[in-house]
């Protein structure tokens, strides 16, 4: 059992899912005239949103929750607060995915306050139910148990936070790993294979040799200190 769970999106799966989510706000009879995305992960499912939608509208606002890969901040906040006329329009809030529900709540409320919009509704890829203390409008998926979905825009970001994790935490990576000893202890505590993360696993190493967080030498990795 993966110490985190994590489940590797695949950009197939994010346009399916996006399809998806598209015919069930379709079929409810309401047409949203704005989509906003709370940004970064909100990005690609909005505007796939706004493709299956006929919708070309899309902004964007940044609500931010999650200061690391599976690492949730005391509380989430809205960065660069702006103001538009939406008077008299739907708005459409779309994040790819509601686990507190901080972060979306609060894109919601900022424009339903500034914005004065006729409605705003929220809709969401996934929807951790046992956990979140808001429910979207709109869900494609409802995920009944804690999961980290881990979406290709951010995998690059995820995988280095990952191994740097193992590396502060885990007591066997004190003195140094091999290569093969990380790649297991990566898969026990995130129970993804690394063979399934392709190039982002090299890219990961590099990023972090490159930002002086770990030493590659004699074949062994070995966190610096204060990484």
């Amino acid at each position: 059992m993966a110490r985190i769970p994590v489940k590797l999106v695949s950009w197939d799966e994010i346009v399916e899912w996006s399809r998806g989510l598209a015919e069930l706000i379709q079929k409810s009879g309401w047409n949203p005239d704005i989509i906003v995305a709370v940004s970064r992960g909100g990005f690609v499912p909005a505007r796939l949103l706004c493709d299956f939608l006929d919708v070309t509208d899309l902004l964007a606002v940044q609500s931010q929750h999650w200061v690391e890969a599976a690492k949730a901040a005391e509380k989430a906040i809205l960065k660069y607060p702006y103001q538009i006329d939406a008077e008299g329009k739907r708005v459409l809030v779309v994040d790819d995915i509601v686990d507190t529900g901080d972060t979306i709540e609060l894109a919601r409320e900022f424009i339903k306050r500034s914005w004065k919009p006729a409605e705003v509704r929220t809709a969401t890829l996934q929807w951790i139910s046992s956990v979140a203390k808001l429910k979207p409008d709109y869900y494609y998926l409802e995920v009944k148990e804690w999961t980290w979905f881990q979406y290709p825009w951010t995998r690059l970001e995820d995988v280095t936070q990952f191994i740097r994790r193992i590396l502060k935490e885990d007591k066997r990576a004190r003195e140094g790993l091999t290569r093969e000893s990380l790649e297991k202890l990566f898969e026990e505590w995130y129970g993804v294979r690394v063979s399934d993360l392709g190039f982002y696993w090299d890219l990961a190493i590099e990023k972090l040799s490159r930002d002086e967080l770990i030493e590659v030498s004699g074949g062994i990795i070995r966190p610096l200190k204060g990484s």
